[in-house]
């Protein structure tokens, strides 16, 4: 299975990433199919074992089940106590892109590395009350930052507005060590602050409710979450 791991998109593009925890699970596999077709670029799954965060989602085979559906990379959010176990498994199930917490129970380092020889991108994230500094061991080695803009474990949160000034710390923490690494930010992202979240540096926008529950339908959704592109920090290149 051809991997299309995060590091193949740009940093200066932004990239609509939709939950399929909002989606209709009696109609996955045509909600996949219509995020497809409304040009989405990636899917994001939530990953959750019910004791890092209090809630069960989706396990390995359900993940390989819903290959049959799009083409589009998956971009695999693990809240699990130990993401060193899963991470084979989750790989061989068609992820592409592997995010895992800094507060998991695990050598972030070692993970890190297991994550990209599997053949996938790597990402590190952290719960809204972790201070940036505690990813600053490993921000170097990855291929994306997740900031979490409602505490993780359920979707339909509200947007926690004090995150933005944490996505431009970390922004900055990036510029500063030369990294191209993406930063994603999740929870609550919706049309109204979703520029706002762009703005502060993050270019990689998950979005469920937002997108799978959109009363325009979701190609207009995810056409208004593209528009934000406007807002993206200028980077050098551009400058």
């Amino acid at each position: 299975m051809q991997k299309h791991p995060l590091s193949e998109f740009k940093n200066n593009r932004l990239l609509v990433s939709p939950s399929v925890l909002a989606c209709d699970f009696a109609r996955l596999g045509a909600e996949l199919e219509a995020a497809e077709e409304a040009e989405a670029d990636m899917i994001h799954l939530d990953i959750m074992d019910g004791h890092f965060v209090p809630n069960i989602t989706l396990g390995p085979p359900i993940v390989a089940s819903m290959r049959k559906y799009t083409g589009l990379p998956f971009d695999v959010h693990l809240m699990l106590v130990h993401p060193d176990r899963y991470v084979e498994p989750f790989a061989k199930a068609g992820a592409d892109h592997i995010t895992f917490h800094i507060e998991s129970e695990c050598d972030p380092a070692a993970v890190i590395r297991q994550i990209h020889e599997q053949g996938c991108s790597a990402g590190i994230t952290l719960k809204p009350g972790t201070p940036a500094s505690a990813l600053e061991p490993v921000l170097a080695d990855v291929d994306m930052v997740l900031v979490m803009s409602v505490e993780p474990g359920f979707g339909g949160q509200k947007f926690q507005p004090e995150m933005l000034r944490k996505t431009s710390e970390i922004y900055a923490m990036l510029r500063r060590i030369g990294s191209r690494a993406h930063i994603e930010i999740d929870g609550g992202i919706t049309h109204d602050n979703v520029r706002d979240a762009a703005a502060a540096g993050a270019n990689v926008i998950v979005a469920g409710t937002a997108v799978f529950r959109a009363s325009e339908g979701i190609r207009a959704a995810v056409a208004e979450l593209h528009e934000a592109q406007k807002s993206l920090p200028k980077t050098d290149s551009e400058s």
